[in-house]
């Protein structure tokens, strides 16, 4: 879902030198905040994606879910002296070959490894038509002709990705890439990149089974990979912060943007700014516990509304109600659109998947703080889990809570299982539903996010009417929803509080 921008906007994590100091205190046991100054606080949704919104502003992260961009362990890395040697064998300090555009030109220049960690992931081999081949996560990104390229497609959305005979650039291996003891030197520093060989790509095949698999970060923010320019993840912005997973690392270890708010005000007083919908929550969540010791969103919320940019919101988090004069203001001067996300409402279930959440009372207890204030707020339903919260008494006393908190509009998903997610989850099932498991691995087997469509079918059958039922549709506002959106991002905001229906925005689980 982020693109290029957005690792822009953690300096730091490429090269450390934008780290303030990393926190860790009583009154947020078990959380360490990593803080950072940040470039930029507008980040552009790609442009393939089917979100209902152009740029989003993400205050805070951990390590993001999307972050897999990962190469195989044998992966032959280009070297500052010549030669190549295996990705496993590199360290942080070891300097490489990576690029840069030079006025016209891209070349080849020196560059120094800043970080390096491991995972474990689904991944693909690729192959091209000069012999080499490279095993790379979905996410991994080639330079080819026509730019930066993904290995495979998004799960949700659309993004760039490689598919037969788009070619990539560089030198290739020529089917070399796999044999480790290639030792002699290529003297191309300087050289601009000219690509020879055919590099084209004549199969992309999934792996069975997870990988495992290597990533560096570089100063250039490339290396070359098995002959092929090959693009890094964003480097966390410390060494204590290079091995973070979909886990307990997402919750616990916190980048915070520091300076986001003054970063922000800077970028809507560009001429070119055109007010566009920012929206907020939609890869982590901005009401988070951080927030409760740096106060970020207020600055925020100021910075767009004065600068007549409207906005939406979704959180899980109740700190949304310290907030709640704020928006008020905000939204007497931009479409202001809120959402809560409340997926579980069995207490048991709720403590045991979501340990670090509000409670769904206390979430039920904002929606309603924020109805009283004049706001339309939708409940994002979402996800329903199979065999946990899809059967009919489960929707049905979700619904009924909902509506008495005040909501105009539900919005609800089956459980989607991302890359960096599935592990974890299907480990914690294994301890809370053991009996479960083979079903969910029939549901999601291998590499499969979604739940097979005959199931999302089964389920819409069941909760459309229900939703209906209890007047919680929007006034089947879908289709003229989606138009508005359109229009907003192009519309000077009106003077007048924004109490329609909210942006169906994803919280990414």
């Amino acid at each position: 879902m982020l693109g290029d921008k957005d690792a822009a906007a953690l300096p730091g994590l490429e090269d450390r030198t934008g780290v303030l100091r990393t926190v860790t205190t009583p009154e947020f046991a078990g959380m360490t905040f990593h803080e950072v100054l940040s470039k930029s606080a507008l980040n552009r949704v790609p442009g393939g994606s089917r979100m209902p919104f152009t740029w989003t502003i993400n205050p805070y992260r951990g390590c993001s879910h999307a972050c897999v961009y990962c190469l195989s362990a044998d992966t032959m890395i280009l070297c500052a002296d010549g030669r190549q040697r295996p990705l496993g064998d590199l360290e942080i300090g070891d300097e490489i070959i990576g690029t840069e555009v030079q006025g016209v030109y891209r070349r080849y220049v020196r560059t120094t490894i800043t970080a390096k960690w491991n995972t474990r992931k689904p991944a693909y081999r690729v192959t091209l038509a000069d012999g080499t081949r490279i095993t790379a996560s979905g996410d991994h990104r080639f330079l080819t002709d026509r730019g930066w390229k993904h290995v495979a497609d998004a799960e949700t959305g659309r993004r760039p990705h490689l598919t037969l005979n788009n070619r990539l650039m560089g030198f290739g291996t020529g089917g070399d890439a796999v044999r480790p003891a290639i030792t002699r030197k290529m003297s191309i520093e300087g050289s601009a990149v000219k690509t020879v060989a055919d590099l084209r790509v004549v199969e992309i095949t999934p792996l069975d089974g997870d990988q495992d698999l290597l990533d560096i970060t570089t100063g250039t923010g490339d290396f070359i990979a098995n002959g092929v320019i090959s693009h890094n993840c964003f480097a966390r912005g410390t060494h204590e912060y290079l091995d973070l997973d979909g886990g307990a690392d997402f919750d616990s270890q916190i980048v915070v943007k520091v300076n986001v708010a003054e970063v922000l005000e800077r970028e809507l007083r560009r001429g070119s700014w055109e007010h566009e919908l920012v929206a907020l929550g939609t890869n982590t969540d901005p009401y988070q516990r951080a927030e409760g010791r740096y106060r970020l969103m207020p600055g925020i919320i100021e910075a767009l509304a004065a600068s007549g940019t409207p906005m939406s919101i979704l959180t899980k988090g109740t700190l949304i109600r310290r907030d709640i004069p704020l928006l008020v203001r905000a939204a007497q001067r931009v479409p202001v659109d809120i959402q809560m996300s409340i997926a579980m409402y069995d207490d048991e279930l709720q403590k045991a998947i979501e340990p670090g959440a509000p409670t769904t009372q206390a979430r039920l207890d904002t929606v309603r703080a924020l109805t009283d204030a004049g706001f339309g707020v939708t409940v994002f339903l979402m996800p329903i889990l199979p065999h946990l919260t899809d059967s009919v008494d489960a929707i049905t006393a979700a619904l009924e809570r909902i509506k008495a908190a005040g909501a105009v509009r539900v919005i609800y998903g089956s459980l989607h299982l991302r890359p960096g997610v599935k592990p974890w989850f299907l480990q914690w099932l294994g301890g809370f539903r053991p009996d479960l498991l083979s079903s969910y691995r029939g549901l999601y087997p291998g590499v499969s996010a979604e739940a097979p469509k005959p199931y999302r079918q089964w389920l819409a059958k069941r909760v459309r009417p229900l939703i209906r039922m209890h007047g919680l549709d929007g006034r089947d506002e879908e289709d003229s929803y989606r138009a508005s959106v359109r229009g907003m991002r192009r519309m000077p905001a009106p003077a007048a509080p924004a109490t329609a229906s909210a942006p169906a925005q994803p919280m990414l689980f």
